[in-house]
């Protein structure tokens, strides 16, 4: 029985490590196929009604709360030619669709697939990779607000060929550059591409590595005669009526690297991706919070956009612990929206607000693999930010959360 055991949870380990969201549950063909999974959870923050990026905002007076994070159901189906998968997810917010794209293919070949509709933008690793079989509660703070529900609406060709260059991957996407919303507020389209490596089998069969490269190159339609650009300790204004149907670059580059060796203390696996650019935001004002003003827009801003040059990272180490059940989960993410301004000068006339405000996150927990379908976790995520001038964030935040997830798979 252990032995059994121990071969499932190394099947699911290697899938997990390039598990893709934008794919049927098969490409062999069949008839419909039902597949999802659920996540319902209890959380606790360090103090009430703080804003979130561990399954979204807290209510006003509420610092616990049970939830449904996430409640996904895909239907697939699949024929020599072509699929289609359509996804949903239902929580106690509502339902709201997730994916919806069809797939073509030659006959003879998967190398080359051309698919539209609504799937994740193909940049760098832990965009497409499934929340269903990701290790860690969420991913990290950057890419949720660069990238917010992963999806968006287009066009994409993959090319992974067959034979000795079965390694490699090459993706671009055409897209509204709008994410999840289904209105495109502008006339222009936004640019994905993705190039990965993937190598299974290195030291006799140990070691998997991955690494690979993105760009996004986009843009934000100004809906205003004015705009702020960063000037080193701040932001200047620029205003001019020509300003107004102008189009702000929204420029990401990225480069992500996975390992993982199997030996004799069990699996140890480290992920890690940066990412880089130009993110067209707002100011944060008393309806829009700090990190609610950097994010990607879903509409129209109709506010002055501040152009941010940004960075972020995130760093996953997880451990499987011998031939047991768990896996022990350290996690460290930083995202810094405006990484020419330094915390001490925010709030300091110089027109920077909450939005340019880093925060860093320490995350640590455990996972245990109660079957093959069921998984439980418990993780606690300490969240940083330094001091600024700004009134409600001269000091730290008293924003950690600790989260006791239930997943069941099927």
């Amino acid at each position: 029985m252990k032995q059994v055991l121990s071969v499932l949870l190394l099947f699911c380990s290697c899938f997990a490590f390039g598990q893709s969201n934008n794919s049927p549950s098969t490409y062999d063909p069949h008839e419909i196929a039902i597949t999802g999974y659920l996540q319902t959870q209890y959380q606790r923050a360090q103090s009430a009604g703080i804003s979130s990026f561990s399954g979204g905002d807290f209510a006003k007076n509420s610092k616990d709360r049970f939830m449904i994070r996430r409640g996904r159901l895909k239907i697939d189906r699949a024929d020599k030619y072509s699929s289609i998968v359509f996804q949903i997810d239902a929580t106690q917010n509502g339902v709201q669709l997730m994916d919806a794209f069809i797939q073509l293919h030659r006959p003879e070949s998967k190398a080359l697939l051309f698919t539209a509709g609504l799937f994740n933008r193909p940049f760098g690793y832990s965009i497409v990779y499934s929340s269903g079989y990701r290790d860690f509660p969420e991913r990290a703070r950057v890419f949720q607000t660069l990238m917010p529900r992963e999806r968006d609406l287009g066009a994409m060709l993959t090319f992974r060929p067959d034979g000795k260059f079965h390694f490699l991957t090459a993706e671009l996407a055409v897209i509204n550059g709008s994410g999840h919303s289904a209105r495109d507020y502008d006339s222009k389209k936004d640019f994905v591409g993705n190039l990965g490596f993937k190598f299974d089998s290195l030291a006799n069969k140990k070691l998997q590595l991955g690494f690979g490269g993105s760009f996004y190159k986009g843009s934000v339609r100004s809906d205003t005669e004015s705009y702020f650009t960063s000037n080193g300790n701040g932001f200047f204004k620029n205003t001019s009526p020509d300003n107004i149907d102008w189009n702000a670059k929204r420029d990401y580059y990225g480069a992500n690297l996975q390992l993982q060796y199997d030996n004799t203390f069990g699996a140890t696996s480290f992920k890690a991706e940066y990412i880089g650019g130009t993110q067209p935001g707002v100011a944060s004002t008393a309806l829009i919070t700090g990190p609610a003003a950097s994010t990607s827009f879903s509409t129209q801003p109709n506010t002055d956009l501040y152009l941010r040059p940004f960075e972020g990272y995130y760093l996953w180490l997880s451990q499987r612990i011998a031939k047991s059940r768990f896996t022990a989960l350290l996690a460290y993410d930083v995202y810094d929206p405006n990484k020419d301004v330094k915390e001490t000068e925010i709030g300091a006339n110089n027109n920077t607000t909450a939005a340019d405000i880093k925060f860093n996150t320490l995350g640590y927990g455990m996972t245990c693999l109660v079957n093959t379908r069921v998984k439980l976790t418990v993780y606690n995520e300490h969240v940083v930010n330094d001091p600024t001038q700004l009134p409600g964030y001269m000091n730290d935040l008293k924003d950690d959360v600790f989260t006791v997830r239930l997943q069941y798979r099927w």
